[in-house]
Parts: structure tokens; sequence; C-alpha cells
């Protein structure tokens, strides 16, 4: 059995409705995953299953999501040692330190191209960062700023398929599939947003 980690892309399903991750973690038991847990509400899934196909697992995922709630999401499914390696890869451990829920990756499901990455940098404002790592797209959005523009130009169009965590969430989850990562101050806050 190999463990992975899944990301939805939005947990919306229309108007007034919203995802339970109950009934999310129930699905992914119809298709016969093992030993699954979620963390918060925004489609953080970790789950045991055969080895296999990354790309497979997410058109099940996919699949079986549609037909339970009645909409398509994007699924992104990460090896857990992969998962590994993409948190032990933060550009930023500084920023994440200070502030965990400032620090984002967009998580790929093809890796961005190195020259895609310049128009998301122009974006920036002087206080942000933009980096590439391993096909992720890393951002530092700016405390100042309650709208940064980053997130919204680092979408579907421009890089393809992925969803964006933050730093508080890659941690959590590296932890539930065996990492150790140092822990956040005390009294840290926390937003988060599937998209």
């Amino acid at each position: 059995m190999q463990t992975y980690v899944a990301l939805l892309y939005s947990i919306g399903l229309g108007e007034g409705r919203r995802l339970v991750m109950s009934d999310f973690k129930a699905m992914a038991e119809g298709l016969g995953f093992n030993n699954i847990r979620t963390l918060v509400s925004t489609g953080n899934l970790v789950f045991e299953a055969r080895a296999g196909e990354i790309s497979r697992l997410e058109r099940r995922l996919e699949k079986a999501f549609e037909k339970t709630f009645g909409r398509h999401v994007d699924i992104i499914v990460r090896r857990a040692e992969d998962w590994l390696k993409l948190a032990a890869s933060n550009p930023f451990p500084a920023e994440s330190a200070e502030a965990g829920d400032q620090v984002a990756i967009r998580v790929m499901r093809q890796p961005v191209a190195d020259e895609a990455l310049s128009g998301l940098q122009a974006r920036a404002s002087d206080d942000e960062k933009v980096l590439l790592v391993d096909g992720d797209i890393w951002l530092v959005f700016s405390r100042e700023r309650p709208s940064s523009r980053l997130l919204a130009a680092a979408n579907h169009k421009r890089f393809g398929v992925g969803t964006s965590r933050n730093w508080n969430t890659v941690r959590r989850l590296a932890e539930m599939v065996g990492g150790a990562f140092p822990s956040p101050p005390v009294g840290e806050g926390g937003r988060e947003a599937a998209g």
C-alpha cells in the first residue's frame, strides 16, 4: 500500500452548498481506499491505496466526486514521499516561520515551465515573492495588502490545473504522512482557500 495526499481545487458545490469532509471521506472509502484522514474543511485528504499511476488515481477520484456530489472538481494527487519533498523544498522558510498563512504553494498537475513565471513575477508587489520549485509555484503574499493580485494571476488559464494551499496546511499534511516539521509559533492564525 502507498500513502497519498489528494487536494481538491474547489469545494463549493453550488449556491448554498458546501462539501462536508465526512461525505468526502465516505466517498473515498467507497473507492476502497484505507486509513482515510481529512485536514481542515478545504478539501485535503490523506489515504492509502495500492500503488499505481497518479493520473489514474486523480481520474478515479474526480469521477467518484462528480457522481457523488453532482459537480466536476479537479483533484491533484501526490505520493507521500513527493509531498514530503515538496514541503522540504520550501524556498521561504523564514517567511513561513513568521507567517505561515502568508506563504502559499500552487501545487500543479503538470510542472510549470520556468519561462511561464515572468508574467506572475511582474504582478508581485515589492514585499511579495514568487519562485518556481520543481514545477510548483511558491508565493509570499503581502500582509499590507488584503487582496494580492498574485493568487488570482496563478490561475488555470495561465498555468494549467493546480490548487493552492498555505504553508500551515502543507506542513500539517506533511506531518500526517510522517514528516517532521517545526511547529508554528503560538497564536498562529491561518486562512486557507482551496483554489
